[in-house]
């Protein structure tokens, strides 16, 4: 997506770390760059909008409802796991062996 005009910023570049935005998980410079390139690419800021509405909904169908301790600690094991560079199992060995499946 681009509309057409040369940016400082590549829409490509800005789509791609758009959740980050999002999120305010980047630098603020980071931040001002996209809220400049919003400002003068009205496809991005579309896209942008978009999202910032499905995130919303999502949060509010969903953001009521309590995570399990133990599922969180298995997330976050695995998180870590993967940061650290390690090999991630497909099953977690942690947890208790897993019932047959139906055939």
């Amino acid at each position: 997506m681009s509309c057409g005009e040369p940016h400082e910023t590549d829409c490509s570049e800005i789509l791609d770390h758009l959740y980050e935005f999002l999120d305010r998980e980047m630098p603020d410079a980071d931040c001002v760059k996209f809220e400049h390139h919003f400002e003068e690419c009205s496809p991005c800021l579309e896209k942008y909008g978009l999202e910032q509405a499905v995130k919303k909904l999502v949060k509010r169908c969903c953001g009521h409802d309590d995570v399990p301790g133990d599922l969180r600690s298995k997330v976050m094991g695995r998180i870590d796991l993967i940061r650290s560079g390690q090999a991630v199992p497909d099953q977690d060995v942690a947890t208790s062996p897993a019932t047959p499946q139906e055939s």
